[in-house]
């Protein structure tokens, strides 16, 4: 095990056991969000064993999803006063006892709390610390880093598709949870692999420093920022959560809802509309292979482009192609009857979908910066608690009132479009702004900017100028 004690550093290190805390967060979005998203796959056993309908069945998805979004504040407050690896621990035991206790389920209402509440609450606290810490221990490298440790959810769903279906034809589903949850306790191992890091503060007093130390430096006066109002006991989280007065990351969060309700019913939908018609429960259940394996290569790919020195800028971008891609994937699919006409769907949202997740973090450290990723992340993650609460079983009351999939499928691509058309237009008005304010002033240096929020200095510097790695 990982010694206790923090590892200091100048810098980010870009390596080094930073590899094994991408891996470690790799298994933390396997044992979580694909976990999560193979929960469909026992959407059809559930609606058959307690005879419900759509609406009713479909809450299990939503109710494990939103608890995860709804509690990611709770992981990173109890981390960034405790460390990621007690969080992540002990969220690993109340996902695998809520899932092993779902295995015992007599009715819709017991899973809503044990595989819903209380499973979702364990993936909550081992989630946003396991994708903070990715952050904390890369700089240069960080959409890549981001993009290997995302792709976990991706290649997790292509092998616990087929797996969680083979368990459920050999075991029924009750076995088939009695498994995951010995499966998900993993996450004890993973938190133990969490290896916390500080930013030393014992600089080399040079005339010019380098934009690495610059930046530790603004992260260690943000950090004694944050010690000082900690002393205070009537306003413990004044610094750590004064990202909340961006008007940038306000503008992120209203186009975050906007995507989480869209992307949450394709994944729950999937399996039921492919079945519905035609498709045989294997090869409905297939495309959720595909989806996930082609997701890792969304992962990865936009990882490493949006990390090149040509494209850092462009990130922003990147991303709002990712989720109108998917969008517009999810208006087609409607019209999409057979197996084989699936299978590029699944290939397309697969892709965008792997590719908009890894760029999630990014984008938004972009924006707060590293030392308040972890809260950030924690806000981000609780602002889809809702959507992810409401969208599937809207869905599926829409799908038991029309007797069709297509309103379901259509909203959802709607939303997501129009989550990537606000966060576009947002952006296009911010640069015509900087043109009319013209140039900055001379005494200021356009590659590096210190600026202030509320009480925190922050010191900005341009990555475009960095040499890819």
């Amino acid at each position: 095990m990982a010694s206790s004690q923090k590892t200091q550093h100048f810098a980010p290190v870009d390596g080094g056991w930073g590899w094994m805390i991408v891996i470690a967060c790799f298994f933390v979005t396997v044992c979580t969000r694909a976990v999560t998203r193979c929960i469909s796959v026992f959407f059809v056993e559930f609606q058959s064993h307690f005879t419900e309908d759509y609406t009713r069945t479909a809450w299990i998805h939503s109710i494990v999803d939103s608890a995860t979004m709804l509690c990611a504040p709770l992981g990173s407050f109890i981390g960034n006063r405790l460390s990621c690896r007690v969080v992540i621990i002990m969220g690993g035991v109340f996902a695998s006892t809520g899932l092993i206790l779902s295995s015992f389920a007599t009715s819709l209402e017991y899973l809503y709390l044990t595989l819903g509440i209380l499973t979702g609450l364990g993936f909550a606290l081992c989630y946003t610390p396991a994708v903070a810490m990715v952050g904390k221990y890369f700089y240069r490298r960080k959409a890549l880093a981001y993009g290997i440790a995302m792709s976990g959810s991706g290649i997790g769903t292509f092998i616990l598709a087929p797996v969680v279906q083979f368990l459920i034809d050999q075991y029924s589903w009750r076995g088939a949870l009695l498994i995951l949850g010995g499966i998900v306790f993993n996450l004890c191992v993973c938190g133990a692999l969490m290896r916390p890091i500080t930013v030393t503060k014992d600089f080399i007093k040079s005339p010019e420093l380098s934009e690495e130390e610059l930046i530790c430096k603004a992260q260690e006066k943000d950090s004694e920022e944050v010690s000082k109002f900690n002393k205070c006991s009537c306003c413990p989280s004044r610094t750590e959560y004064s990202f909340l007065l961006m008007p940038d990351f306000l503008l992120l969060a209203v186009s975050f809802l906007f995507l989480a309700y869209g992307c949450s019913p394709p994944f729950v939908y999937l399996v039921p509309y492919a079945i519905s018609v035609g498709i045989n429960h294997q090869e409905a259940t297939f495309l959720m292979s595909i989806l996930g394996i082609i997701n890792i290569i969304g992962n990865i790919t936009f990882g490493w482009l949006t990390d090149r020195r040509f494209l850092k800028k462009f990130r922003i971008f990147c991303y709002l192609l990712a989720v109108g891609m998917d969008g517009l994937s999810c208006l087609i699919i409607p019209v999409l009857r057979t197996f084989s006409l699936l299978v590029p769907f699944s290939v397309t949202f697969g892709y965008f979908d792997g590719a908009y997740v890894a760029l999630m973090p990014v984008i938004t450290a972009d924006v707060v910066g590293v030392t308040q990723l972890s809260s950030a992340l924690g806000v981000v993650y609780f602002l889809h608690a809702i959507p992810y609460l409401v969208s599937p079983p809207i869905a599926g009351l829409l799908v038991d009132s029309t007797g069709s999939y297509t309103a379901a499928f259509l909203i959802s691509g709607a939303s997501m479009i129009f989550s990537s058309s606000l966060l576009l237009f947002g952006n296009l008005v911010k640069k015509l702004r900087k043109k009319q304010e013209g140039p900055l002033p001379a005494e200021s240096n356009p590659k590096l900017q210190i600026w202030n929020n509320s009480t925190v200095p922050y010191i900005v510097a341009g990555e475009t100028d960095q040499k890819a790695v």
